[in-house]
């Protein structure tokens, strides 16, 4: 197993246990509204899609589609995550997405678990866009079939290991980048930094710094797909995909010419049969 190196932020984390597959609410989800606990509803694509474009409406549906680092940081003042009423929802996905038992619960946009506030300069270690993907399942009904985590590459291998064949309680596997194409509702990764490197065949890998974002909308040559703490808020970009939807050509060479897309996390709903 290879093992990434590197300042991890807010994404480095311990890994929480899996949860049993069925039975009572364990401690892990003890912030959950009732609704999400035993969910009212089937978990579905459309319960995630329909969450995670609300939360996308909620700070003003941002679009950036440049390459990063292009954008020159906001100032303090005009962070989103920062601003009232947004800093305390940045505050929910840390309380409701992430297991219940990870000091991280207590951080907001601007505040640490203490309740003091953070300067502005250093939101990286309080990086949430982990937070927010655990959210948004959450709150869909996923209950004990995510591995909520405040780190992407925790569900990351949790997918990579289900997909080797390991048994486990979670309702997602890891799918190639060149021999799948995603669907609303999944998840697409890639890592950060060193881990950049990183590919499907080299995962699970670890604790490493990575990043995932929700697929709201995928149609011919492009998908939209939303995610975290991107720009300070939550906000959508468009992905080129091949003719028939998948982010790398059949050699594994990814279209994106901005990001290191490697993995796809194919999400198991109820509307499909569990295998």
């Amino acid at each position: 197993m290879l093992l990434i190196a590197a300042p991890l932020v807010a994404c480095s984390a311990k890994r929480p246990s899996p949860p049993a597959a069925s039975g009572p609410a364990g401690p892990g989800d003890a912030h959950a509204p009732e609704f999400a606990r035993r969910p009212n509803e089937p978990f579905s694509r459309e319960e995630v899609v329909a969450i995670a474009m609300r939360e996308w409406r909620l700070f003003g549906q941002p679009v950036d589609d440049d390459p990063p680092g292009s954008r020159a940081p906001l100032p303090a003042e005009l962070k989103p995550e920062r601003s009232p009423g947004l800093w305390e929802r940045v505050g929910e996905y840390w309380w409701l997405g992430p297991d219940a038992d990870q000091f991280e619960t207590n951080w907001t946009g601007k505040h640490d678990e203490t309740g003091a506030r953070f300067p502005a300069d250093e939101d990286a270690h309080y990086a949430w866009s982990a937070a927010f993907v655990s959210y948004v399942m959450r709150i869909a009904g996923a209950g004990p079939r995510f591995p909520y985590a405040i780190a992407h590459s925790d569900y990351i291998n949790a997918a990579k290991e289900r997909a080797l064949g390991h048994s486990g309680a979670y309702a997602l596997t890891a799918e190639r980048i060149e021999s799948y194409a995603p669907q609303p509702g999944d998840l697409i990764c890639l890592g950060r930094g060193l881990a950049g490197q990183l590919s499907y065949d080299t995962l699970p890998a670890g604790h490493f710094p990575g990043h995932c974002d929700i697929v709201v909308i995928a149609q011919p040559g492009q998908l939209s797909v939303i995610g975290g703490n991107i720009d300070d808020a939550v906000t959508m970009k468009h992905v080129p995909v091949t003719a028939d939807g998948k982010l790398a050509t059949p050699d594994g060479t990814v279209l994106d010419p901005r990001y290191p897309w490697m993995v796809v996390l194919r999400v198991l709903y109820d509307e499909a049969p569990v295998s």
